[in-house]
């Protein structure tokens, strides 16, 4: 059974970090670009020192299966409204096709209400396509993302 729990980044990372690479490897563009996988890991500690980063992970008999970071802060055009703003979100591929994902989407609901969150914003990437999942779970569309390589 899959569990899933409010954790420190700090204990997080270091075991995470394997399941941070396979989903750089899975989904980034990035590395289609020869640009490494380097997180500032110190940023990630002065925000959960802060009170402004969320690290929710899901153990099944004890090993990471799934997780999701996201920063919450006032929107900065918007001082009043509380946002949760996503970072990654990852379920181990063998998990996708039963209801990890809606778990631990809800699971997050229910923490961002309880601290006050009048705003959550999400997306996934083209190439792995999350969108019937967010719009289970409530998401709507509301915008669409394009980068461009220089």
């Amino acid at each position: 059974m899959i569990t899933f729990a409010i954790e420190k980044f700090t204990d997080f990372y270091g075991e995470a970090l394997p399941l941070l690479h396979e989903h750089y490897a899975e989904i980034s563009t990035h590395k289609d670009h020869e640009v490494s996988l380097e997180p500032m890991v110190e940023i990630y500690q002065s925000r959960e020192a802060e009170g402004a980063l969320l690290v929710i992970v899901g153990r099944e008999e004890g090993q990471i299966v799934a997780y999701m970071l996201c920063f919450i802060a006032p929107g900065l055009h918007y001082r009043s409204c509380l946002t949760c703003t996503p970072d990654i979100f990852y379920v181990d591929a063998d998990k996708r096709t039963g209801m990890t994902g809606v778990r631990m989407f809800r699971f997050i609901e229910k923490e961002l209400k309880r601290r006050g969150v009048k705003r959550w914003a999400v997306g996934s990437k083209v190439q792995h396509d999350a969108s019937a999942l967010f719009r289970f779970i409530g998401f709507e569309p509301v915008e669409t993302t394009y980068e461009k390589w220089l």
